[in-house]
C-alpha cells in the first residue's frame, strides 16, 4: 500500500482500514506462532502499512487543528 493512495482517504475510511489491518496482524501473529503461515513477511508489511496509515491519520489532524487555530 502506497502513501499516495492512503492519502486520499477521509479519517473515517482510514480508522475503518487501520481496524482492518489490526484483525489481519493479529491473525498472522497466531498463524505464525502455529507454524501455519507460510508467508512470513506478511508480518512485517501489515506492520509497517499500520504504521503509514497511523502516521497520514495524525497528520491529517495536526492540518485540521492548525487550520482551526489560523482562522481565529
Amino acid at each position: 500500500m502506497k502513501a499516495e493512495e492512503i492519502r486520499d482517504k477521509t479519517v473515517e475510511e482510514l480508522q475503518s482500514q487501520l481496524q482492518e489491518l489490526y484483525k489481519d496482524q493479529f491473525n498472522n501473529r497466531m498463524q505464525n506462532s502455529m507454524g501455519q503461515l507460510g508467508q512470513n513477511h506478511l508480518v512485517k508489511e501489515v506492520r509497517k502499512d499500520i504504521a503509514r496509515i497511523k502516521t497520514i491519520i495524525s497528520e491529517k489532524k495536526n492540518s485540521e487543528t492548525e487550520h482551526e487555530k489560523s482562522e481565529t
